[in-house]
């Protein structure tokens, strides 16, 4: 298991809740990469709780939205974790700032490999839930693990959808080719180099003309509202070329296979809403649900609390974490 320096001070964007009790707990996943989390329980819980893994948005740390939501949701009675995903954050993995939508999904099982045999937990009471770019791999591990009873994915990104077809589905095939064209010449660069360039993350300055969700993220991510040190998002990017692993591997191919809980949570105003409400009609049974929250951005479901539906989704899980 590969040694972590965890940082033990409190260094979220978000203040601590006296509701419930903090510690930091690390789990290696099936490649041998040891994850980073902080485990949330509510204070005076007694007996085998219910649990929750949280991770994303694509890009983010712990410290950010996903442990937002796992302290939310502790407060309502649940023993969960935010955890960093593989070559992120306080997490294991070499090289840093790569992606792969095989791996990404093993971190969620990887999870609740910890949360079933971790002596506070109900083992047959686990949900998962995953922000923004991680709501994809969330529905995608639910689909191949069947210990997870019910997931939530809140602003959900199709990352191999966004990648593959650009945004609002603008590319066509002969733009997807010259994508992976650029990408391999990339690589080529990268390998000569010895390291790789860096992409994505958020634009800074920002530009009078940029689109309203561009603006959305730089107010999340480059400001102090949302901003951390350890954040991609905030600080650069990641490996460009990770990007051909999710060009050629649709994450959500057997969404349609699901027999447990989902529950898709998308704001009016997200520029990315189209995602969830595609993965919402392959979804089957009526264990299903999407949740369209009024007048929300996708980033007022990072951490606006008047936005996001937090007793709702403590109500799902409730309702199926039995």
């Amino acid at each position: 298991m590969e040694k972590l320096e965890l940082t033990q001070e409190w260094d979220k964007v978000f203040p601590q809740s006296d509701k419930v009790e903090h510690s930091k707990v690390t789990f290696t996943n099936r490649y041998g990469i040891t994850l980073a989390a902080d485990m949330y329980i509510p204070k005076n819980a007694e007996g085998k709780l219910p649990a929750i893994a949280v991770s994303g948005p694509f890009g983010a740390v712990k410290e950010q939205a996903s442990g937002l939501y796992a302290q939310a949701l502790a407060e309502r009675g649940f023993l969960t974790i935010a955890f960093d995903p593989s070559y992120t954050g306080e997490s294991g993995g070499q090289p840093r700032y790569v992606a792969s939508p095989d791996i990404n999904t093993e971190d969620f099982c990887a999870a609740v490999d910890f949360l079933s045999t971790f002596g506070r937990v109900d083992p047959d009471r686990i949900g998962i839930l995953g922000i923004c770019g991680w709501g994809g791999m969330a529905v995608n591990a639910a689909a191949i693990d069947t210990r997870i009873k019910a997931t939530v994915a809140a602003t959900m990104y199709d990352m191999s959808r966004v990648t593959a077809n650009g945004y609002f589905d603008s590319m066509d095939e002969d733009a997807r080719y010259e994508l992976r064209k650029q990408l391999n010449a990339q690589r080529t660069e990268d390998y000569r180099n010895g390291t790789y360039a860096l992409a994505g993350g958020v634009v800074d300055p920002l530009p009078d003309d940029a689109p309203q969700f561009v603006k959305d993220y730089h107010a999340y991510y480059k400001t102090p509202r949302g901003y951390h040190k350890r954040s991609l998002n905030s600080n650069g990017g990641w490996n460009r070329t990770s990007s051909l692993s999710f060009l050629n591997m649709p994450i959500l191919a057997y969404a349609g296979e699901i027999r447990s809980a989902v529950l898709l949570v998308h704001g009016e105003k997200a520029h990315s809403r189209y995602f969830s409400e595609d993965a919402f009609k392959k979804l089957k049974g009526d264990n299903k649900e999407l949740l369209i929250v009024p007048g929300a951005s996708h980033t007022d479901l990072y951490d606006n609390f008047d936005k996001i539906p937090f007793d709702r989704i403590a109500g799902f899980y409730t309702s199926y974490l039995k």
